[in-house]
């Protein structure tokens, strides 16, 4: 590609062959950041810099994939390959395995990913015989993790009376203690968290000048993506790495700086020019995304915020619609609303189900949303569900290649130990973990050596465990010599994982054999794609470990309407777009507004929420929204009083029952303001009691999820979940007169609704 640099607008271009020294530029929504990123590399190559000598951060390997495929086009040979781009924690956990002997690791330890940390949360909490109500896993985990990312380590907490008290008052008095064991045992089974990347990475480069001074020279050229989004930890790496040649890059938008709930820093981004005084500044202004009337709009809201960098987003795309604001009696009506205006676009336009998303401020409100598109049989996909790779049976068998790379991971060992059942029950794995414990060694030490502590245990258990290490140790034997897929596929047989997934015939029973069969495909294809020193089963484990949400969406999702919240919808973009909920308390959140920081930041959020919308824009709130039982009264967002009235069309449902037969996607389709407004809006809206009807009791056995069942006080309703069994078995269901309740079954007398 010879012309590469004819393709650039005059900012895009600046930003590109300005080589040399600290360099930052701030990127509006849709301004085309990625490009000028990839040029630029691709122009430092084409320049006479070495691949080797080039460091690129991006946030996601998605894109960094992307990228470094586009690179290659341009620079018109393989030495793309050869740069160190990916994810902040993919490079560093890179850079540690090389130098992982100076910081007491071998090169082959494991990465725990948050189920893995959240599982070994909740053993030593178990183990320590705390109230999991008190120490909740998830809490502590993100205290943990809080602590880490400010450099506070277990010592540290226990000398400082202010954390200490703070805990105390939250009756977790024993919180530094599960501090101090979980970085004990993570160490003992050679595994570092995500946090432990970054943390270890500063500490090698902080700690060791040599290591330091090697990496500067080594990063002539450092590039860094979504600059705005660096916490405090990666913020300091970075200077650290540029602080020889400060040839450093950032790219970014403090309009978009969303994520301070995960440590990211806006400081990093508005003091750049602090860190380096003779920093060069360049604006990309132009918008490529959306129409006028959209960008106009945005550029309206986040004006109000006074914590930012100034600039003028202005786009050359036609004007467009305006924006849609719509107010709605309750949520479920919202989510018919959205429903049917989806449905209607999708006919008379022939708009496919990919082109829409629906934005939210918390998962929570994707209930009457879900409810109203299943309604009109609308495929959807919430972005950002469970991932293939945290699915159980794939994660079974990750433990057992986890093993086969390092036998001391003791997470994967408890997973796999007794699957698939093998005569090693809780007790016989409680008395080799306090063994462990006690000796200060790992469980497979234990188990590997059994003849040197003294266990209970029977000689048929000892059997089982000789059995079971003999497995584990034939697999890494072998680990060096096969291919990723010669050896993972010999690891699924031998391991009966394989047969135990194969002999279940219930339709989960093949989904989850399917997905076993889906991710041998995934290896092989590594193994085929990669080169012969690096398709090993352990490269394959590295990969996956450092996966994200965004790099594990699959096409087989392709075709369906997205619903996420907006804080996953960051960095995408959909022709057509719902932000849905904009009441106070919600959006802006309860929890921003303590001071204005936080204010801004969620301002900031509406701002990346309008901003995903290239064709249309629909906004909506409800009068009342159903929460803990009962309908709450909701007043209309702060933020859609900011917005310039110019750039939108006020769109009014009539909030009178006697309207049945309206059609809802006049309300958010059409442009046209309404004629005649109703200026009855209800002041406390209050729970509909059913009229008593008379049922006919089905079969409790009969019951299935999704069916709809009518009850005789509750009228007609929808069955969200059954749990529990016989004579306890209980089920969760929504009834449109009261909402949600939880009924024993063999007391609720329910009837199937044909």
């Amino acid at each position: 590609m010879t012309n590469y640099l004819e393709q650039l607008n005059q900012s895009q271009l600046s930003a590109v062959k300005q080589v040399d020294g600290p360099l930052m530029v701030i990127a509006g929504p849709g301004s085309g950041k990625t490009r000028v990123l990839t040029y630029r590399i691709a122009h430092l190559i084409k320049s006479g810099t070495d691949a080797f000598n080039i460091l690129a951060l991006t946030f996601t390997n998605k894109a960094a994939k992307e990228m470094r495929n586009r690179i290659e086009t341009i620079v018109e040979s393989s030495e793309a390959r050869n740069l160190w781009m990916g994810t902040f924690h993919g490079v560093f956990s890179r850079m540690l395995r090389i130098e992982a002997e100076k910081i007491n690791y071998t090169s082959n330890f494991t990465i725990y990913d948050t189920t893995d940390s959240k599982s070994l949360i909740k053993s030593i909490i178990k183990e320590m015989g705390l109230d999991k109500d008190i120490y909740k896993v998830g809490l502590i985990q993100n205290r943990i993790s809080g602590l880490k990312n400010n450099f506070i380590t277990p010592k540290d907490y226990e000398n400082s009376p202010e954390l200490v008290q703070t805990d105390t008052i939250a009756k977790r008095t024993a919180f530094g203690n599960i501090y101090q064991k979980y970085n004990q045992r993570c160490f003992k089974s050679g595994a570092m968290d995500f946090d432990d990347l970054l943390l270890n990475t500063y500490h090698l480069l902080n700690e060791f000048p040599d290591i330091l001074y090697k990496y500067q020279n080594k990063f002539q050229y450092i590039l860094v993506d979504e600059y705005q989004d660096t916490n405090h930890v990666q913020y300091l790496i970075i200077k650290k790495l540029a602080a020889l040649n400060e040839n450093i890059c950032v790219v970014g938008d403090d309009a978009q700086s969303i994520y301070s709930f995960r440590g990211a820093n806006i400081q990093n981004i508005l003091n750049f020019k602090v860190d380096y005084p003779d920093f060069k500044t360049f604006k990309l202004e132009q918008n490529y995304r959306s129409t006028s009337n959209i960008v106009n709009l945005a550029n309206s809201l986040i004006i109000h915020n006074k914590k930012q960098i100034e600039k003028q987003v202005w786009t050359k795309n036609q004007e467009g619609e305006k924006t849609i604001v719509c107010k709605t009696l309750n949520d479920n009506e919202e989510g018919r609303i959205v429903a049917n205006t989806i449905f209607e676009l999708h006919h008379k336009e022939n708009v496919h189900w990919k082109d829409y998303a629906v934005l939210y401020r918390t998962n929570a409100q994707s209930r009457a949303l879900e409810e109203s598109l299943r309604k009109k049989n609308i495929p959807y996909k919430i972005y950002g569900g469970l991932s293939f790779y945290a699915r159980k049976e794939v994660k079974d068998m990750l433990a057992y290649f986890r093993m086969c790379i390092n036998p001391k991971d003791e997470e994967a060992l408890k997973r796999i130990i007794n699957y698939p059942t093998r005569g090693l029950g809780a007790t016989t794995l409680q008395k080799l973990i306090i063994a462990s414990n006690n000796h200060d060694v790992s469980i497979w030490e234990v188990i590997s050596n059994l003849e040197k502590y003294e266990l209970k245990i029977n000689k048929g258990t000892v059997e089982k465990l000789s059995q079971f290490t003999t497995l584990i140790s034939s697999y890494m034997v072998q680990k060096d010599n096969l291919d990723a897929y010669t050896l993972a596929e010999q690891i699924v047989k031998t391991s009966g994982v394989f047969y135990d997934l194969y002999n279940d015939k219930t339709v989960e029973g093949v989904s989850r054999f399917e997905n076993l069969q889906e991710l041998l495909n995934g290896i092989k294809d590594f193994s085929e794609k990669e080169e012969e020193e690096n398709n090993t089963l352990e490269y394959f484990m590295q990969d996956v470990a450092l996966l994200t949400d965004a790099d594990n969406e699959k096409e087989d999702d392709y075709n369906k309407v997205i619903l996420m919240t907006i804080h996953a919808a960051k960095g995408l973009e959909f022709p057509y777009v719902f932000v849905v909920g904009l009441e106070e308390n919600l959006f802006p959140s309860m929890m921003a507004m303590e001071g204005r920081e936080g204010l801004e930041e969620e301002r900031r959020l509406f701002y990346v929420a309008i901003t995903r919308a290239e064709k249309r824009l629909f906004l909506s709130y409800a009068l009342s929204r159903f929460k803990w039982g009962q309908y709450t009264d909701c007043k209309p967002s702060r933020f859609l009083e900011e917005l310039n009235k110019i750039f939108t069309k006020q769109s009014e449902i009539a909030l009178t029952q006697k309207k049945k037969n309206r059609n809802p996607y006049q309300i958010f389709a059409k442009t046209k303001t309404p004629k005649k407004k109703s200026n009855f809006i209800p002041k406390n809206l209050k729970r509909v009691s059913a009229t008593n009807a008379t049922v006919t009791p089905t079969k409790t056995e009969h019951l299935q999820v999704g069916l709809k069942v009518k009850h005789s006080r509750f009228g007609s309703g929808k069955i969200l979940k059954i749990e529990g069994e016989d004579a306890n078995k209980k089920a969760i269901i929504f009834f449109e007169a009261v909402g949600q309740k939880m009924l024993l079954l063999k007391f609720a007398k329910l009837e199937i609704e044909k």
